[in-house]
């Protein structure tokens, strides 16, 4: 009898081992799932780049500086920042907000990048400023659309948008940045690009070769236009041209809406162009990089840094 009842206890001992162990993973799986959906939604961060350069000027001049200098130049800081916080006027102060768009093929920075445009748009003016910074060497068709799109829900609301290309601004990169009114580069950014292109391999001579049939039912003709394992037809490609023709034309659309100086034709060939270059094609406004223009907007506005 004793030795059973040790059995049960024994058993009853590893089932609520095991239901607690359960329950722990249980936990754990809700939490990671918790984690995961926090961080898809993730927040808005906003950091002051005038307390930045403060903070930079400081440290250098705490270390150039004798002591007794140092410290009569954070009094006289101190007191011209008293006087104008006291006689600006808040309403009337610029705010330039800042956003990096870091571009890959298929544009999975517009994500952030609608996020932090809405919540720019929640509280800049028409005196205010946007300045995106873009880095980018183009990708899918319809992800570098949405994130033009983005950008012209800035121009809609009358808000000045100035793009800025210290490295690459191609194809889709460059879409985004002709919405803008005003474009800055860098003398050595690659610039253009103003084309569309499709390719793929064919596998079907290799397919036939090992006596491999490739099977393909379509409803509608042009489902299907090129194949990667298909026998290719001409008919499929010409209707394959005809659609990268006209999404072609949709890119030049935009870029002359939006720059009708350009001679459109001369720089929709697919080139690209150094920024010092692109200057002289009217493609940008200006040469200079993204430090130097905030730089100069610096002392004059308050600038911030918007990402998600």
């Amino acid at each position: 009898m004793s030795d059973l009842l040790s059995q049960l206890m024994i058993f009853a001992t590893k089932a609520t081992l095991i239901v607690f162990l359960i329950l722990v993973l249980f936990a754990g799986i809700i939490g990671i799932m918790g984690r995961g959906k926090q961080k898809m939604n993730g927040k808005i961060s906003i950091k002051n780049i005038n307390k930045k350069y403060k903070k930079i000027k400081q440290l250098l001049l705490e270390e150039m500086l004798p002591k007794k200098a140092f410290k009569k130049y954070l009094k006289e800081i101190s007191a011209v920042e008293k006087e104008k916080t006291r006689t600006q006027d808040t309403s009337t102060q610029k705010n330039i907000f800042i956003v990096q768009f870091q571009g890959d093929m298929k544009a999975s920075a517009v994500s952030s990048l609608r996020e932090e445009i809405t919540a720019i748009l929640a509280v800049a003016k028409p005196q205010d400023e946007v300045v995106v910074c873009i880095e980018s060497g183009g990708g899918m068709v319809h992800a570098y659309g949405l994130a033009t799109a983005q950008l012209s829900r800035i121009r809609e609301k009358k808000i000045p948008l100035t793009v800025i290309v210290d490295k690459v601004a191609a194809s889709g990169g460059y879409l985004m940045a002709c919405v803008a009114n005003k474009i800055l580069a860098a003398p050595f950014a690659i610039i253009g690009s103003i084309g569309v292109i499709a390719q793929l391999p064919n596998f079907n001579r290799l397919l036939k070769e090992k006596n491999i049939d490739f099977e393909q039912i379509m409803a509608g003709n042009y489902k299907r236009t090129v194949s990667m394992f298909g026998e290719n037809t001409e008919e499929g490609r010409e209707k394959l041209k005809e659609e990268i023709n006209n999404i072609h034309q949709l890119f030049k659309k935009v870029i002359h809406d939006h720059r009708p100086a350009l001679d459109i034709e001369k720089v929709s060939t697919g080139e690209i162009w150094t920024g010092s270059e692109a200057l002289q094609l009217q493609l940008v406004d200006g040469l200079t990089t993204s430090d130097d223009y905030l730089l100069s907007l610096h002392p004059d506005a308050n600038l911030y840094e918007i990402s998600l």
